[in-house]
């Protein structure tokens, strides 16, 4: 045991340890190791349209971008992606995947986000102009 509160040297692993622990490097590393065991799992198509979040009581929760890929990953693809996390990144316990669909990080990888493309949207028409166009009524079947 080592004592804190004597004067003098101290060794190099004593005070990188507690430098790494204040600074939370081993939880970042953990983080990073996580997903690069997700990316490698769930391949090159689908984790551009996911985004890891926490870890909770053992519980991986990711979102993905549309249900199609959820019920890809949930039904068909969570036994196989949980035994290749477990395998890729031994420091994190992962008992389990939830999914949900949800909005992804605009600054992760996802779908295809690109603002040049050659269509644009078609501008609504401002309350000004609508208020000054006719006003269109249904018209009823006439009985005959």
């Amino acid at each position: 045991m080592i004592n804190s509160n004597r004067r003098g040297p101290r060794p190099l692993t004593d005070i990188l340890g507690e430098l790494f622990a204040a600074r939370g490097f081993s939880r970042l590393r953990a983080r990073k190791e996580l997903e690069d065991a997700w990316n490698g799992a769930v391949g090159e198509p689908a984790w551009r349209q996911t985004r890891l979040g926490e870890v909770r009581r053992g519980v991986l929760n990711v979102t993905v971008g549309h249900s199609a890929l959820l019920e890809e990953l949930a039904s068909f693809r969570k036994a196989d992606l949980l035994a290749a996390i477990r395998e890729a990144a031994p420091g994190t316990v992962i008992h389990d995947l939830r999914f949900r669909v949800g909005p992804l990080d605009s600054n992760a990888p996802g779908p295809n986000l690109n603002t040049t493309s050659t269509s644009k949207p078609t501008p609504s028409p401002s309350p000004k102009s609508r208020a000054a166009s006719p006003k269109r009524t249904r018209s009823r079947p006439r009985d005959q």
